[in-house]
C-alpha cells in the first residue's frame, strides 16, 4: 500500500496519476481528496500467502476454464464469472498488507476503520470488514461479464489487465458535476460543457432516470455561464456520514486497443441513500443568483484544470455540503 507521493504509473492507474499529477498546480479553492493505493501487484501478493492457497488453486481452475470457454454457454459463463467473484471476496489480507494500509492511511490522514481487516466469514469485523469487502469487490470487478467480454473482444486475456485500488474518502455531496472541457456536442474547444445533480455522481453518470441540469460556459466569458436544460431527475445519492470508497484503477486505459474506462466496480464502505429531491426548494433551480455562482466556479474549476494539465479533460466532482468544490476525477477527454 502508498501513499500519494508515491503514485506512478507502474504501480497504479491513470485515476491515481492524473489526480496526483493536479496537487500543487491548482488554485487553492479546488480541493482533491485524500490519496491512498493498492498498487497493481497487492491482489497477487496477497493471494500467495499460505493463508489464501486454497482460493489460490480454485482461481487457477477458474481462469483455465475461462481461457478455453465456449462464450455462447450464457449460464455456464455467467456462472464460472460469479465463483470466480465470490472466490476473490473470500481472500484475507496479510499482516503486511495491514501494516502498509494503516501507514499509507496515517500518512494521508485517512481515517482508518476501525476493527479488524478481513472478511467478515473469517475474522473481520466492524467498519474494517465493510472496507475489506469494498477492496476484494473492487478486485472481483475484474471478472464482470462486460470486462471479460470486452477482454476478449481486444485479444486481452486477464493476466494483461492489472487492478489497483484507489482508497479516499467520500465527500457528502450536496450536488455532482461532470465536465467536458471541450464541448462534446459540437467539437468547440473554446466551449465548455457540463452537467450537474443533486448528490452524488452515481445518479449522474450511473442508469438513473431523467435529466440533469446541462450547461455551457464560453472559455473567454466563465461567468457567463448559459443554461441548456433543467433538471429533472426524481431522486439522488446522498452519504451523510463519513466513509470511504474504494475505486477500481486498473492499467485497462493504457492497454491498446482496450477501452477500460467504466468497466470495473467502485465501491463505498457504507452505501448512499436514495432520496426524492424537491428541486422547487433546492436553489441549484430555485435561486438564479446561487446557480449563477454554482455554475460559474465549476465552470473556472474545469478552465484551471485543463490548463494545468495542457489538454482536454473529462472531469468528475462535487460540492459539498459547507459549498467547498471537490475534484475527483479526471481524464483525458475522449
Amino acid at each position: 500500500a502508498v501513499a500519494s507521493p508515491e503514485f506512478t504509473g507502474e504501480i497504479v492507474g491513470s485515476k491515481s496519476r492524473n489526480l496526483q499529477e493536479l496537487r500543487g498546480r491548482l488554485p487553492e479553492w479546488i480541493n482533491l481528496p485524500a490519496s491512498a493505493a493498492l498498487p497493481f501487484c497487492t491482489f497477487d501478493v496477497v493471494l500467495e500467502s499460505p493463508d489464501n492457497a486454497p482460493i489460490r488453486l480454485e482461481l487457477d481452475r477458474a481462469r483455465a476454464e475461462l481461457a478455453s470457454m465456449d462464450f455462447s454457454d450464457t449460464a455456464s459463463f455467467e456462472g464460472l464469472l460469479a465463483r470466480t467473484r465470490a472466490a476473490i471476496q473470500d481472500v484475507v489480507p496479510t499482516d503486511e498488507l495491514t501494516r502498509e494500509m494503516r501507514e499509507a492511511f496515517a500518512a494521508e490522514r485517512l481515517p482508518w476503520p476501525e476493527g479488524r481487516l478481513g472478511p467478515a466469514s473469517r475474522g473481520g469485523d466492524g467498519a474494517a470488514a465493510k472496507a475489506w469487502a469494498a477492496i476484494t469487490g473492487v478486485w472481483a470487478s475484474k471478472y464482470n461479464e462486460r470486462a471479460v467480454l470486452s477482454c476478449r473482444k481486444a485479444g486481452l486475456t486477464h493476466e494483461d489487465v492489472s487492478m489497483a485500488v484507489l482508497c479516499q474518502p467520500v465527500v457528502q455531496s450536496k450536488y455532482a458535476f461532470v465536465l467536458h472541457t471541450t464541448n462534446p456536442q459540437t467539437g468547440d474547444a473554446n466551449e465548455i460543457y457540463g452537467e450537474m445533480v443533486c448528490g452524488m455522481g452515481e445518479a449522474l453518470v450511473g442508469n438513473f432516470a431523467g435529466r440533469a441540469l446541462s450547461f455551457v460556459a464560453k472559455k473567454n466569458d466563465l461567468s457567463n455561464v448559459k443554461v441548456t436544460g433543467f433538471p429533472s431527475k426524481a431522486n439522488g445519492l446522498f452519504t451523510d456520514g463519513p466513509t470511504l470508497i474504494f475505486r477500481s484503477d486498473s492499467n485497462g486505459e493504457d492497454l491498446e486497443g482496450f477501452a477500460g474506462a467504466g468497466l470495473y466496480d467502485s465501491i463505498q464502505m457504507h452505501e448512499a441513500t436514495l432520496r426524492p429531491v424537491d428541486y422547487s426548494l433546492d436553489p441549484l433551480v430555485a435561486d438564479e443568483e446561487f446557480r449563477s455562482q454554482a455554475l460559474a466556479a465549476v465552470a473556472h474549476a474545469a478552465f484551471e484544470i485543463e490548463k494545468a494539465l495542457g489538454s482536454a479533460q473529462d472531469i468528475e466532482g462535487c460540492i459539498d455540503q459547507n459549498g467547498a468544490l471537490y475534484v475527483v476525477q479526471t481524464r483525458p477527454q475522449v
